[in-house]
């Protein structure tokens, strides 16, 4: 990256700075943004556990601030411990609207500052990730009491990575620095990231149709639900906003069904394509989609051959059409289309391995101690093979027809 980083499109003469501005001029709307940011979501959860409150019949303000609070910190992957029990699966929704919030954050502290030197990004960067996972701290040391237990230093961590993440995200597109560092990076890589990025959409975006289909399908089992629960309307508001939190791990969880290995819903339980073995599950409408104990189908074996496929098909047209289009296109034979769209695969399942990890977790004590993909590199290894396989077939096609 060079010194200094031309952001796109105009700024008027007030919100141009010099190049040669204070490290405090940096600093201020970084801390700003980072208050904000934390406030935002430390709101958003208290005002859901708030509600919860008034629809129950116990505890007391205090504790449903403090329930707020300790849904923000696990959003982060902080460990939080109830007496006995432990819980460390992280909302994934939640997640990422604190992740959009960060990013957010990043943006706005780019633009109010004006940086525009590297040294001036990495202070913004360093400033809202340390500040983040600063407060995170504070809010894990107030909200331990009692039998509730956080450690900070969990919190810590968990904060600053997701604030390192997200907020370096918002810094870096805001300053131009991004697409810098793109044009920057050979073309050939910038080809299997996109061939990459397009096969994992590929395959969450058929883990979403699959997960919706079985919703459908068992959609009696969500009025049973709702019927037993008997919540109310604002019990119901609750109940919906903890199905939208958990939903992205729904999915995370319907792609690994779908690579073969399945996922867990508790100790000692089972559900892939081989088979399903869960006895009673919480009576969360999210889990309606779960099949029933037993055998199923043939086709859903099915499925873990050919989406894994199909997704290096996606993979191989877009590095197809990347490499076709690129500086050494109409240079290179079939074989160097295929080796590029191959590499698509690992970095697939790469991909998906982190979301099979970040997925997982525990959520309450006993059978509910181990929720996830406990098979996650397996998982992920299925996908990148099929990958690779389909995507490097695809693209040797394509560069094979575009031979002289």
């Amino acid at each position: 990256m060079t010194d200094t980083v031309n952001r796109p499109g105009t700024r008027d003469a007030g919100s141009t700075r010099s190049a040669s501005a204070s490290s405090q001029a940096v600093v201020l709307p970084a801390l700003v943004a980072t208050g904000a940011c934390l406030l935002s979501g430390l709101v958003t959860c208290s005002v859901v556990a708030v509600i919860g409150w008034l629809a129950a019949t116990f505890g007391g303000a205090s504790g449903a601030m403090r329930a707020g609070a300790s849904m923000w910190l696990a959003a982060h992957k902080t460990g939080v411990t109830v007496g006995s029990a432990s819980i460390t699966l992280a909302p994934l929704g939640l997640t990422l609207l604190l992740g959009y919030f960060l990013y957010r954050a990043g943006r706005f502290a780019t633009r109010m500052s004006g940086a525009q030197e590297s040294r001036e990004l990495l202070t913004l960067s360093g400033v809202l990730a340390g500040a983040y996972g600063v407060g995170a701290l504070l809010v894990a040391v107030l909200t331990s009491s009692g039998s509730v237990k956080i450690s900070p230093f969990s919190a810590l961590l968990g904060a600053v990575t997701l604030a390192a993440f997200a907020g370096t995200l918002g810094v870096m597109t805001e300053s131009g620095a991004l697409m810098m560092a793109a044009k920057a990076t050979p073309h050939w890589v910038r080809q299997m990231i996109a061939g990459a990025l397009a096969a994992a959409a590929t395959v969450l975006t058929a883990a979403t149709v699959l997960y919706a289909v079985m919703l459908v399908l068992h959609f009696s089992r969500v009025t049973s639900m709702l019927e037993a629960l008997d919540s109310g309307v604002v019990g119901s508001i609750v109940l919906f906003g903890i199905c939208l939190v958990l939903l992205p791990n729904a999915i995370v969880y319907a792609a690994a069904f779908i690579a073969g290995p399945g996922f867990q819903l508790g100790v000692g339980t089972t559900v892939a394509p081989t088979g399903v073995d869960v006895g009673s599950l919480p009576s969360l409408p999210l889990l309606a989609a779960v099949p029933a104990d037993g055998a199923t189908p043939t086709y859903m074996l099915f499925l873990t051959g050919l989406v894994p496929l199909l997704a290096g098909v996606a993979a191989g047209l877009v590095v197809a059409r990347r490499v076709s289009g690129g500086p050494d296109g109409d240079l290179i034979g079939w074989d160097a289309y295929a080796v590029r769209a191959a590499f698509s695969g690992p970095l697939t399942g790469l991909v998906l391995l982190v979301l099979f990890v970040l997925a997982g977790g525990s959520a309450g004590p006993g059978r509910m101690a181990s929720f996830g993909v406990p098979g996650a590199l397996a998982a992920a290894g299925v996908v990148a093979a099929g990958v690779t396989i389909g995507a490097a077939i695809t693209a040797a096609i394509v560069g094979a027809r575009r031979a002289p």
